[in-house]
C-alpha cells in the first residue's frame, strides 16, 4: 500500500490497483490480479473497457472509484503506487434497478443519472460508466452510448477523467475519430470449448462478447447453447447493416426447431426415457389400443402418475 499525493498535477497514474474488498474474499493463495490505470486531460481522458461478463470490467471501475476516494481522505490505497491530482466529484453510473414507486424503468433511472452526471461534471471529476444503454434497443443504446462518450470528450471545459465499460463493440471505432479515446480491454483466453477469464487490462477493443459461453456455464440448457451458436454464426454472416432488422432474422426464424423437437436435446433422464420409448415403437404393427396404452405409460413417466 503506498500513495503519492498530488495536489497540483491532474492526471491519475495507478500501477498494479487491486479492490480491496474483493482480494479479502479471495480463496487462499489465489492472487488478485492487479492492472494499472492511468487517466489524463491530454493523451488519455476516457479509456472504452470491451470483454465478456465475469471478465472483471466492473470490479475495476469499482476499485479505481475506490482508490480515488481513499486518497482524497489521505488513505493508503491497495496499490504498488499512485498519482492522483485533486478530484472534486466521482461519479457513477453502475448496476441496473426500477425505481417503481415513482414509475420509473431501469432505463429511466439511467437516463436521470447520466443527465446528472453531464450537468455536474468538473475537469476535476472521475466518471464512470458501466453498460449504459442496455436498458433500451440496441441502436438506442448504441446511439446515446456513442453521443455521451462524445459529449465528455468534446466538452469545452468540463474534460472529465472517463472509464466507459461496454458491450458495445462498436464504440471501439470512436478511437480513431477522437484524439484523447483509448480502447481497452479485459482479457480473455479461449482453450478449446472453454474460456479462461486472464481479468487482466490490455490495450485495444473486443470483438467477441462470449455472451454464450457464460451462458453455458451458468448452466443453460444444451439445446439452447447450440441453438445460439448457430443464430450468431448466421447474424455475422450477413450484413450488419441489414441485421436485426432485415432478411436474417426470416432465415433465422424460419429455422427455429422450436420446443417440440429441441427438448430431445436436452440432459434430463425422463425426457431421455420418453424419447427411447417414441425411438423403440413399431408404429407400422401397432394397433389402436396399444398405441393407447403406450400414449399412457409415456404420460405416467412424465408426470409420475
Amino acid at each position: 500500500y503506498e500513495i503519492m499525493p498530488s495536489l497540483v498535477g491532474s492526471e491519475m497514474c495507478i500501477r498494479d490497483s487491486r479492490h480491496p474488498v474483493i482480494e479479502k474474499q479471495l480463496p487462499l493463495g489465489e492472487p488478485y490480479i492487479a492492472n494499472d490505470v492511468y487517466l489524463d486531460d491530454e493523451k488519455q481522458q476516457i479509456i472504452i473497457i470491451t470483454g465478456p461478463n465475469m471478465a472483471g470490467k466492473s470490479a475495476l471501475l469499482r476499485q479505481t472509484a475506490l482508490i480515488t476516494l481513499m486518497a482524497q481522505i489521505g488513505c493508503f490505497v491497495p496499490a504498488e503506487s499512485a498519482h492522483i491530482g485533486i478530484v472534486d466529484k466521482i461519479f457513477t453510473r453502475v448496476g441496473a434497478s426500477d425505481n417503481i414507486s415513482v414509475g420509473e424503468s431501469t432505463f429511466m433511472v439511467e437516463m436521470n443519472e447520466a443527465s446528472d452526471i453531464l450537468n455536474n461534471m468538473t475537469s476535476r471529476s472521475l466518471v464512470l460508466f458501466d453498460e449504459l444503454g442496455r436498458g433500451t434497443s440496441t441502436y438506442d443504446g448504441i446511439s446515446i452510448a456513442w453521443a455521451i462518450v462524445e459529449y465528455i470528450h468534446e466538452h469545452p471545459n468540463a474534460k472529465a477523467k472517463t472509464l466507459f465499460a461496454t458491450h458495445y463493440h462498436e464504440l471501439n471505432e470512436m478511437e480513431r475519430a477522437f484524439k484523447r479515446i483509448k480502447n481497452y480491454n479485459v482479457s480473455v483466453k479461449e482453450v478449446g470449448n472453454k474460456v479462461i477469464f486472464l481479468r487482466k487490462l490490455i490495450p485495444g477493443g473486443s470483438e467477441h462478447s462470449f455472451g454464450i459461453h457464460v451462458a453455458k456455464m451458468a448452466g443453460m440448457p444444451k439445446s439452447i447453447v447450440k441453438r445460439s451458436n448457430e443464430i450468431l454464426k448466421q447474424l455475422e454472416s450477413e450484413n450488419r447493416q441489414e441485421g436485426i432488422t432485415g432478411k436474417p432474422v426470416k432465415a433465422i426464424a424460419s429455422a427455429a426447431e422450436g420446443y417440440q423437437l429441441s427438448f430431445f436435446q436436452l440432459d434430463d433422464p425422463v425426457l431421455s426415457q420418453v424419447r427411447d420409448e417414441i425411438k423403440n415403437l413399431d408404429v407400422n404393427n401397432l394397433t389402436p389400443l396399444e398405441a393407447l396404452n403406450k400414449l399412457s405409460e409415456i404420460k405416467r413417466i412424465i408426470t409420475g402418475k
